[in-house]
C-alpha cells in the first residue's frame, strides 16, 4: 500500500462518469442513482500531500495493493472542480490543489490563507509533515478541522523548535501524559502556537504564585489562561478588582475561585456589569467578593430581568441564589416570596 495511505486524514475521490461528476470525503459520500453510467475514470487525490504532479506527467497508471493511483496532466479533472474553477484562473495547478486539500480537511481555506499568509507558500510535503506530527501525538483526523480552522499558523509551524516544545512543556511542566495531549490541545489549540519560552512559562510561573496549584485543572479546564499574556491581561484584570476596593488577597481569592474571571473583557464585561451591580441594584463588594461568578452572567438575559423581577416582586434575594436559579427554581422563589 502507498506509504501515505497508512495515516491518511482525508481523501477525496473525483469520478468522472458520462454525464456526472461525484464528490466523495472520506466515507460520507451520496450514491448515485442505480441507473448512473459506469465510471470511466478515477483520480485518487490525498488532500493532504496531492500526489498529482503538475510538472511532468508519470506512468499513467500504477497500482500497489488494490490501490489504484492515477497521474494526470495539468489539465486534469482537478480543473473542472467547482472549488477550482471558482479560483482565478492564473493560479497554478498547485496552488489550487493546495486549496482544495484545505477545504476537504474542513479548512476555510480563504480564511486559512488570510490568518497565515505563509500558507501561500508552503509545500504539501510540509502541511502532510504537521498533519502527521500531530497524529503521531495523539491527535485524532476528525480534530483537526477545528484546530487548523482557529489556529491556521499551526500548518507551517516549525515542528522542532514550535510544535515539539509545546507536547514537552504538556508533558514535563503541566504532568500531561501523553495519551491526554489531544484532550488539552483540543481544548485550547492556541497552546500549539505559543512560544513556551516567551508565553507558556511565564504565565504558569505567574498562576502558580497566585494560587494555582491544581495542574490538572490548569491543563484540562484553564488552559486559555496559560495563552493569556501576563503582563498585558492577566495582571490588569487583578488590578481592575482591586480597584474596586478589594484587597489583593481578596482579589486572588476571587480568580482562584472563579479563573474565568482572567478571560472577561473590562470594558465589556467588569464595567457596566459592576456599575449595574453598584448603582442599579445597590449591592456591597462583599457579596462579589463571596460570589464572583456575578461576572460570567450575562447583563441583560440573566442579571437585569432577574433583578428587576425580584424587586416588582418585593424580594431580596442573595446574588449567587438570584442567578444560579434554573427559571423554574426562580419562578418558585418568586411565586413564594410574593405570597
Amino acid at each position: 500500500m502507498h506509504y501515505l495511505n497508512k495515516w491518511l486524514p482525508v481523501k477525496v475521490i473525483l469520478e468522472q462518469t458520462t454525464n456526472t461528476k461525484k464528490y466523495k470525503r472520506g466515507a460520507a459520500f451520496l450514491s448515485p442513482p442505480s441507473t448512473m453510467p459506469p465510471v470511466t475514470g478515477a483520480v485518487t487525490l490525498h488532500c493532504s500531500l496531492c500526489t498529482i504532479s503538475s510538472d511532468k506527467p508519470s506512468s499513467p497508471l500504477s497500482r500497489s495493493n488494490n490501490q489504484v493511483h492515477v497521474a494526470v496532466k495539468p489539465k486534469s479533472l482537478l480543473q473542472n472542480h467547482p472549488l477550482y474553477t471558482a479560483t482565478e484562473a492564473k493560479l497554478s495547478l498547485q496552488f489550487k490543489e493546495k486549496i482544495l486539500c484545505l477545504e476537504v480537511l474542513g479548512i476555510d481555506a480563504g480564511k486559512a490563507l488570510s490568518q497565515n499568509p505563509d500558507l501561500h507558500t508552503a509545500s504539501m510535503e510540509y502541511i502532510h509533515s504537521i498533519i502527521s506530527f500531530l497524529l503521531s501525538k495523539g491527535i485524532h483526523q476528525k480534530d483537526l478541522p477545528r484546530i487548523f480552522g482557529m489556529c491556521p499558523k499551526i500548518l507551517t509551524s516549525d515542528i522542532k523548535t514550535e510544535l515539539n516544545p509545546v507536547f514537552d512543556f504538556l508533558l514535563q511542566d503541566l504532568k500531561v501524559p501523553d495519551h491526554h495531549f489531544r484532550k488539552v490541545v483540543k481544548k485550547c489549540p492556541r497552546l500549539l502556537t505559543s512560544s513556551v519560552i516567551d508565553q507558556l512559562k511565564p504565565a504558569l510561573f505567574y498562576l502558580k504564585r497566585l494560587g494555582f496549584k491544581d495542574l490538572a485543572a490548569l491543563a484540562y479546564q484553564d488552559s486559555i489562561l496559560l495563552v493569556s499574556n501576563v503582563e498585558g491581561t492577566l495582571i490588569p484584570k487583578l488590578k481592575y478588582l482591586e480597584n474596586l476596593g478589594f484587597s489583593k488577597d481578596e482579589a486572588k481569592r476571587m480568580v482562584l475561585r472563579c479563573p474565568a474571571l482572567f478571560t472577561f473583557s473590562i470594558e465589556n464585561n467588569f464595567q457596566p456589569k459592576y456599575e449595574y451591580f453598584a448603582g442599579e441594584m445597590g449591592r456591597k463588594l462583599e457579596e462579589l467578593k463571596e460570589f464572583p461568578q456575578y461576572f460570567a452572567f450575562s447583563l441583560e438575559n440573566r442579571i437585569k430581568p432577574r433583578h428587576l423581577e425580584a424587586v416588582e416582586s418585593g424580594i431580596n434575594l442573595p446574588l449567587s441564589v438570584m442567578l444560579k436559579s434554573t427559571d423554574e427554581e426562580f419562578r418558585e422563589l418568586i411565586k413564594q416570596g410574593g405570597g
